[in-house]
Parts: C-alpha cells; structure tokens; sequence
C-alpha cells in the first residue's frame, strides 16, 4: 500500500482516487505519520477477518467431549469415580 504525505495528496488527488477506485488504497500521512487510509467503497476492509469457522478442517472435537473427565469431576464433588 502506498503512502502518500498530505501535500502530494492534496496536489495529486483526481488521480489517487481514481488509483483507489481501481483497488489501489493508499495511506495520506503527514510529518510521517498515517493519519488516513483512502479505499474505494466497495473494496473489503483488510482489518476486518471472519474469526468464526477459522480452524473449520483443522481440529476435531472427540465424540465424547461433554463426558470427558466426568469421573474425576464426580470424585472432586464426592461421587463415585
């Protein structure tokens, strides 16, 4: 991604906009530092990441997941192991 300070920003921005209407963001920085990032609207935001269903084929959970260790947790409550 490329970054761009405020002046070159304000001197060039028809042709950012139209770079980032194609789907080449770019960060307007000043002094150095990020201050905004320029996306056409209908680009994904890359910070955004689907979490649920990550380690989908990845791990498996046992058959017997909810028994597990059900003796020893009857035994700390005083039932039988």
């Amino acid at each position: 991604m490329t970054t761009v300070n405020i002046h070159e920003a304000k001197t060039h921005l028809s042709r950012l906009v139209e770079q980032a209407a194609k789907g080449e963001s770019f960060i307007i920085a000043k002094a150095g530092k990020p201050m905004a990032r320029v996306a056409a609207i209908d680009a994904p935001e890359s910070t955004k990441t689907r979490r649920l269903g990550f380690l989908t084929g990845h791990i498996r959970t046992p058959d017997d997941f909810d028994r597990m260790g059900e003796g020893e947790i009857a035994g700390l409550f005083g039932g039988e192991e």
